[in-house]
């Protein structure tokens, strides 16, 4: 999987938003609000190929956290990120 490459995550104030840039401006009229752990997340699998697997490790690296509840919490969220076309 890759994350939209015209999408970028910006971090107004104590809040973490992905909008889509598109020839060196921001479109404000799609914007979607991280947590920090999922900004995290993202700001790691900018620009790769990833999997969820990479993305419950990283979870696993950075928080107490078995992997099966990472996994879990993972797929979760990629469902979200492919259902408001943040995945490609």
């Amino acid at each position: 999987m890759k994350l939209d490459s015209t999408l970028k995550l910006r971090k107004v104030g104590s809040h973490h938003m992905v909008v889509r840039y598109d020839m060196a401006k921001a479109d404000m009229t799609e914007v979607y609000t991280l947590n920090d752990t999922a900004a995290m997340l993202w700001s790691r699998a900018e620009g790769i190929d990833f999997t969820s697997g990479m993305l419950a490790g990283w979870l696993c690296e950075e928080y107490d956290v078995d992997p099966q509840t990472a996994l879990e919490d993972v797929e979760s969220m990629i469902g979200d990120w492919k259902a408001f076309g943040l995945i490609k």
